[in-house]
């Protein structure tokens, strides 16, 4: 099934992800997206998770800043590189009032700031703020556009990113379980329970923890439907992507994130060969790239959506995306 045939079988798909291993061309592939669902009149937002940015990059156009912008040359096209910094302040100021007013209830007193540190420099932590940001975008900016566009980090990382909705669930639902647990011991102890009730009534953490859990839940609701939400790989004709994602795919299945296919990019055409440069290392590439192309049609061959060509120029500026967007739409192999 073709990209395009595809995108029609899912009249409600609003959400789509890009991932693969590093270098694939996992950005250039939601450009093309992006620039083809824009292109067909609809409201589209291309977002970058990839903590290295390449959308300034691939446009030619300065895109950096956390903030959604309009993207010069393509209408209905607004792209934004996501910026964490402001989520880790935040994380880290919430993290400090309540260890803050732990160590006071528990009257020890100890300093938190050191606990902080180490906490906030965990890499976890900023995997963390991206998977917020990533919500925020979902459930905030949603409703504003007909299509959202993630272009995401290597295929690891943004499988786990995308998984963590359902490991948020499972972590948030035990946090509540246990802070419920602690709350009804403190009010068997005490000795003015009524006091203590209206204290526990206005519990900040339980507040944090129920807020947490209804957008990790709303979230979720799109990530695993396959209706609104499909994860494309993006690979090479050769072995190691292929590998990855012929790796991966089995991971994306076990987080129940719904498969929307692979883009194969960096096709050779044969016409290439053919009719202008057939050198011996020209005609070795073509011969290597149609046995990695047979192993792709083994392995891979129902969830292939389309071929994007090794073109001549490197894919920068509006005008060469609008030539991976055609590739999208063709979904055949370049001659």
């Amino acid at each position: 099934m073709r990209f395009t045939d595809f995108v029609r079988s899912r009249p409600n798909l609003r959400f789509l992800f890009t991932g693969g291993k590093g270098g694939v061309g996992k950005t250039v592939a939601a450009a093309g997206m992006a620039y083809y669902f824009a292109t067909q009149g609809q409201k589209v937002l291309l977002v970058s998770l990839n903590p290295v940015h390449s959308l300034s990059s691939v446009f030619g156009q300065d895109l950096w800043g956390g903030q959604i912008k309009p993207v010069e040359g393509v209408e209905n096209l607004w792209a934004c590189e996501v910026d964490i910094s402001d989520v880790m302040q935040r994380y880290k100021d919430m993290l400090g009032r309540r260890l803050r007013e732990f160590f006071k209830w528990a009257d020890i007193p100890i300093n938190p700031d050191p606990f902080i540190d180490i906490a906030t420099t965990n890499p976890a932590f900023e995997e963390s703020a991206m998977f917020d940001k990533m919500v925020d975008i979902m459930l905030e900016q949603g409703p504003n556009y007909d299509k959202i566009v993630f272009d995401c980090a290597a295929v690891a990382n943004a499988i786990r990113l995308i998984g963590l909705s359902k490991i948020y669930t499972l972590w948030l639902q035990r946090m509540i379980e246990s802070r419920k647990e602690a709350l009804s011991l403190r009010v068997k102890l005490s000795f003015r329970k009524e006091k203590v009730m209206e204290e526990i009534k206005k519990d900040p953490l339980m507040a944090d923890l129920i807020s947490m859990d209804k957008r990790i839940r709303a979230a979720k609701k799109f990530l695993m439907d396959p209706e609104a939400t499909a994860f494309f790989f993006v690979t090479l004709p050769l072995a190691l992507p292929i590998s990855v994602v012929k790796r991966f795919i089995r991971m994306v299945k076990a987080f129940d994130i719904p498969i929307g296919g692979v883009i194969v990019n960096c096709v050779i055409p044969r016409s290439v060969v053919e009719k202008g440069e057939r050198s011996e290392y020209m005609l070795n590439k073509l011969r290597e790239q149609e046995g990695y192309m047979a192993i792709i049609e083994r392995d891979l061959g129902p969830l292939v959506r389309a071929y994007i060509p090794l073109f001549e120029t490197e894919v920068a500026g509006v005008d060469m995306i609008a030539k991976v967007a055609d590739a999208l739409v063709s979904g055949e192999m370049p001659e």
